[in-house]
């Protein structure tokens, strides 16, 4: 199967994507620009913490909803819903990842990519 970019802007995507992790109160939100990183594969990373892993599924749950009911946009890819211990949501233009806290500590992608301006998100975002 093919990735094509979405005709989204991609920077509402992220910033409703952000808006559903809000909606269940996910921790240290983080959004990376990826856009200038030369071999990315998305416009950016929106990643989260989640306290339990109900918590993870909420929190995927809600972007899920929100993304369907403000743009009618559904992930490309979805995984790790079942486990509970790190959800990654895959609409090709962002990517977002909602992590356990020991998981999110363990994988560090905030490092693994830590070339990319981030953008911390301590105020709610209106959509």
């Amino acid at each position: 199967m093919v990735r094509k970019k979405l005709n989204i802007d991609s920077e509402k995507l992220a910033k409703l994507i952000v808006a559903g992790m809000q909606d269940k109160k996910a921790e240290d939100i983080v959004q990376l620009d990826l856009r200038e990183i030369k071999g990315a594969v998305t416009d950016f990373f929106v990643i989260c913490t989640a306290t339990s892993d109900t918590h993870v599924q909420a929190i995927a749950d809600s972007i899920e909803r929100l993304t369907r009911e403000k743009i009618n946009e559904k992930p490309w890819h979805a995984e790790g819903y079942k486990a509970g211990q790190w959800v990654l949501l895959d609409y090709v233009n962002v990517v977002a990842h909602v992590f356990l806290r020991d998981n999110r500590q363990f994988y560090g992608l905030e490092e693994l990519w830590a070339d990319a301006p981030s953008k911390r998100f301590d105020k709610l975002v209106k959509v």
